[in-house]
């Protein structure tokens, strides 16, 4: 196990900043994750760690010891693609014991660590098959054998799901978590999947245009966002627009029919945000009955569309903004025409406010 930091790391291309003033640190042990959408300077990140790109400025330490300026196959990092790589013409047992045969390991040493890994992985009993009769999922599994053999101090992984199908990525996910607890690797992970990352990591570290939004555990960026991007692209949200602020931080929204004390006394607009699963729906119920601990949204029903165990409920409010609820399946929100009238109630604890700017940074 290794511990990772990483300071005021830039890359540019050109006039291009790919990454700007990257500061992370990732513990011994730790399944770090970097989220976010293509583009964001995550891979870049990723393959800078690995020294396939040369950083413009910065520093890469790995248990206090700098590796920026050392090629790839110096730093004792592993890396898992997106796309297997592993080799089509050597069965799983050569494939797997690849590196160490580069490391001119002993033989029979070999044998043993290759027949150990296999078995974390599950793929025992493939040994000599060829990739092409294993499924998607196990030629995943023998490229991460294949890594950690080696038993690098560090593994990195760039999006190694997202080439399977979804069922098989959810159990897939599994093994790896499992896999990475076991070893206790340090683990750096690249996705643009929330719920894959929100699901594995002990950290999730947010990336948009180059630039860390926000690294927390999965439950603190979720609940607690530290801007409006993070709040929009880590699950679903609603925001609202803040129609006036006065007297004592007094938010109005919905056609003024809604009011709110805000948790400071922000400067310039603010947008209020509220989760889909945080709304319940009320019909044909006086909202007044409990508006000491919940804000009542009047809403006309767009659609309902039931989705199983879920139903999800989109409406307008009085002004025209569109707004989207997920509950458990209800018979009778599902059998509501259009255009009835309901209320979308949430609790006051469960609504988030951000700036309306650029940054949109949290209230």
């Amino acid at each position: 196990m290794a511990s990772v930091e990483i300071s005021g790391l830039r890359k540019l291309y050109g006039d291009v900043v790919a990454l700007s003033d990257i500061n992370i640190s990732v513990p011994s042990g730790t399944f770090f994750t970097l989220l976010g959408p293509s583009g964001c300077g995550k891979t870049t990140l990723l393959r800078t760690i690995a020294g396939f790109h040369q950083q413009s400025a910065g520093l890469i330490t790995i248990d206090g010891s700098s590796i920026e300026h050392l090629p790839a196959h110096q730093r004792d990092v592993a890396m898992v693609f997106q796309d297997y790589a592993v080799f089509p013409h050597l069965s799983v047992r050569d494939n797997v014991a690849f590196g160490l045969k580069q490391r001119r390991i002993p033989a029979i040493e070999i044998t043993r660590q290759v027949e150990e890994v296999l078995e974390v992985v599950e793929l025992g009993k493939f040994v000599d098959r060829m990739p092409h009769e294993l499924s998607g999922g196990q030629q995943q599994r023998v490229g991460l054998a294949r890594a950690i053999v080696v038993r690098p101090k560090v593994l990195l992984m760039d999006e190694p799901l997202s080439n399977l199908d979804a069922r098989l990525r959810v159990d897939l996910r599994a093994e790896l978590r499992r896999i990475q607890r076991d070893l206790g690797i340090t683990t750096i992970y690249v996705t643009h999947d929330q719920e894959e990352a929100l699901a594995m990591s002990d950290v999730v570290c947010v990336m948009e245009g180059g630039i860390i939004q926000q690294a927390a555990a999965p439950i603190d960026v979720y609940l607690r966002p530290s801007n409006r991007f993070v709040a929009s692209f880590v699950g679903a949200n609603n925001f609202l627009k803040v129609e006036n602020l006065k007297g004592e931080s007094v938010l109005k929204c919905c056609g003024g029919s809604v009011s709110q004390h805000l948790p400071a006394d922000p400067a310039g607009p603010v947008v209020c945000a509220l989760r889909p699963e945080d709304i319940s729906v009320k019909v044909d119920e006086d909202p007044s009955s409990f508006l000491n601990t919940k804000i009542s949204i009047p809403v006309q029903i767009k659609e309902v569309s039931f989705v199983g165990r879920e139903m999800e409920i989109f409406a307008t409010t009085d002004n025209g903004e569109a707004l989207k609820a997920v509950g458990r399946s209800d018979s009778n929100v599902i059998a509501l025409p259009i255009d009835s009238r309901a209320w979308f109630c949430v609790e006051r604890e469960n609504l988030s406010f951000f700036k309306d700017n650029e940054l949109g940074e949290r209230v």
